[in-house]
């Protein structure tokens, strides 16, 4: 039987601490059974009335990181997003990648005329006959919400946009819409009224089983910060030669040395990245054969 512990979240919430919760967690990551049971007893030997959501994560984490890096790799997703910054431009090119794995065309930081005034969209994406404004709000801490003033302020820029390409010769028969994305949560307003606007919505969790975590997962592409092999600076150089994908440093070792890291280690970084992606491929082969 569970301790009766409350925890406090990142927004400063108590809520009961759930083993359940930290288990399916973990399962996700694709721990094994013998991990989840070790890194549940740890965890729960040492809780007690306030301990932060944070503090338990980065405990989870450290263990995990022990016995099996790539396994922590996607433990470690959340965070790694977050450190996709500190500019939104990370972010945005990530989010492209996700699009395009998913069959869109898409141009990151385009500047488009609206009727009243130009806009630097942050991607623009594509599909058959459809063209979608993705404005995507990157936050670099937990516990931030993106709120209602947010979908108001893009349903606002995309009108704006629309109504000046509708005008333009071969564009009246596309279709348009407006699509936020946010590597946090919505709240409960945001969601109301971004989807009784017509926009689209992406967040950490939402849709329900489509959020950016299960596409990440399914679709396999995480972002280099993802790595516990990678330093800091490491994941900063990487990201400022426009790499966000681990996919791009499977047999990489030569990338990862021009930035200044050893033979060495860069094996062990690339070999990491490999086993980061390896779940993936073996699932697509899978379902594959049937």
């Amino acid at each position: 039987m569970e301790k009766e512990v409350f925890v406090t979240k990142s927004s400063g919430e108590k809520s009961r601490f759930s083993g359940i919760k930290l288990r399916r967690s973990l399962q996700r990551s694709g721990a094994t059974e013998e991990q989840i049971r070790f890194i549940l007893s740890e965890i729960s030997s040492g809780l007690y009335n306030g301990i932060s959501t944070k503090q338990i994560y980065k405990q989870a984490f450290l263990l995990l990181k022990d016995s099996s890096r790539h396994i922590a790799a996607r433990y470690n997703l959340k965070q790694a997003i977050m450190e996709l910054g500190p500019s939104g431009y990370p972010f945005e090119k990530y989010i492209a990648e996700i699009l395009n794995a998913q069959g869109y065309s898409t141009r990151v930081g385009q500047i488009v005329q609206g009727k009243c005034v130009s806009h630097e969209i942050d991607v623009i994406a594509e599909k058959e006959n459809h063209s979608y404004m993705v404005e995507c709000k990157y936050h670099n801490l937990r516990g931030i919400f993106c709120d209602v003033k947010i979908p108001l302020y893009i349903q606002a820029r995309f009108r704006d946009v629309e109504e000046q390409l509708i005008k333009m010769n071969g564009h009246s028969d596309r279709i348009y819409q407006g699509w936020v994305v946010t590597n946090t949560k919505f709240s409960i307003d945001a969601l109301q009224y971004g989807k009784c606007a017509g926009l689209n919505l992406l967040s950490w969790d939402y849709p329900t089983n489509g959020g950016l975590r299960e596409q990440i997962d399914r679709l396999g592409l995480y972002p280099v910060t993802c790595l516990t092999s990678l330093t800091k600076a490491e994941k900063q150089k990487l990201l400022g030669k426009n790499i966000v994908l681990c996919k791009e440093l499977l047999h990489a070792e030569k990338m990862l040395t021009g930035i200044g890291i050893k033979q060495g280690r860069a094996y062990t970084i690339a070999k990491e990245a490999e086993q980061l992606c390896e779940r993936v491929q073996v699932k697509a082969t899978m379902e594959a054969n049937g």
